[in-house]
């Protein structure tokens, strides 16, 4: 079990959950206020995707990180800026026996230095990498991360002095990940997020949660998440497999049933599960020296 444990809020991602949700934060000024109520409640770090504020739908817009990443840090709340670095790397085939051309609605690809623009300028002491493709969801989307995209934008991150978050949704995803060790793109120490029960990927039952853990690169820093109804939980399960926590609306709209939650609930109520297990929550300032991440102001 780890004793010493930080919780990672995951604010709003960029899913289709604005219809069902009274309160999904999508503008930049609600995503960065979702942020500092993370915080105060017990959050380390914000995971930050932003959202077109017209539409609600998942956006990489510069300026929309921009004023969200100004507004925590003007609040001079105190929270580790985690931002994805997702986004751009989405195929919807065609249905059927035209799988082309791409479905233009929900098709956005575009080249490993593109992803990292928003990174690039504002500095993030974490950025996210998804590291593999895989089917995910129902449909024909594809979450596209090929070898040599991924490899690009380790090697842009490590020169810009962030850490990379790799988001780890499979087993594959795993070897990649030493392989990216290996070729010495990535600096220690590695941070990992093991993203569990998302479809197609690794399931969230025990047994594979702990046949991954027993495969993590030696030193590695890592948390574990799952969706919906099993995110509390994995609260626990997370903690007593030796990681930290991931809550938040991205993964998981309810409290309980019926009961919508907010982010700073959802944080609330993983650090109580987690005090209740006998383990201390760790602070923003003590997860910067934890993973050695500079401050950016």
């Amino acid at each position: 079990m780890n004793a010493e444990v930080f919780i990672t809020c995951a604010v709003t991602g960029s899913g289709e959950t604005v219809d069902k949700h009274p309160a999904i934060p999508v503008t930049p000024e609600q995503i960065a206020n979702a942020s500092i109520e993370a915080a105060q409640a017990g959050a380390a770090i914000a995971h930050i995707h932003v959202r077109d504020p017209e539409t609600g739908k998942g956006s990489r817009d510069p300026a929309l990180y921009r004023e969200v990443v100004e507004r925590i840090r003007d609040s001079k709340v105190d929270i580790v800026i985690n931002l994805t670095a997702g986004m751009g790397g989405d195929i919807v085939f065609g249905p059927g026996e035209t799988p082309l051309p791409l479905d233009p609605a929900g098709t956005d690809m575009v080249g490993p230095l593109e992803r990292l623009v928003h990174v690039e300028e504002l500095r993030p002491e974490i950025c996210t990498l998804d590291c593999g493709t895989m089917n995910f969801s129902a449909g024909d989307y594809v979450m596209t991360n090929t070898p040599s995209t991924l490899r690009a934008m380790a090697a842009r991150v490590q020169e810009l002095g962030v850490r990379p978050e790799l988001e780890v949704f499979d087993t594959g995803h795993l070897v990649f990940v030493k392989q990216l060790i290996k070729e010495g793109l990535l600096d220690d120490p590695v941070m990992i997020q093991l993203c569990m029960g998302v479809a197609y990927g690794a399931p969230d039952d025990m047994l594979t949660l702990m046949s991954m853990v027993h495969q993590l690169p030696a030193g590695s820093t890592f948390s574990a998440f799952s969706l919906g109804r099993h995110q509390l939980p994995y609260a626990a399960v997370a903690a007593f497999a030796g990681g930290n926590v991931r809550v938040g609306l991205e993964d998981n709209l309810y409290l309980g049933r019926g009961e919508f939650a907010s982010n700073g609930q959802l944080v609330a109520r993983a650090k109580t599960i987690v005090e209740t297990m006998g383990a201390r929550v760790l602070g923003p300032a003590e997860v910067r020296e934890r993973l050695q991440l500079t401050k950016r102001w």
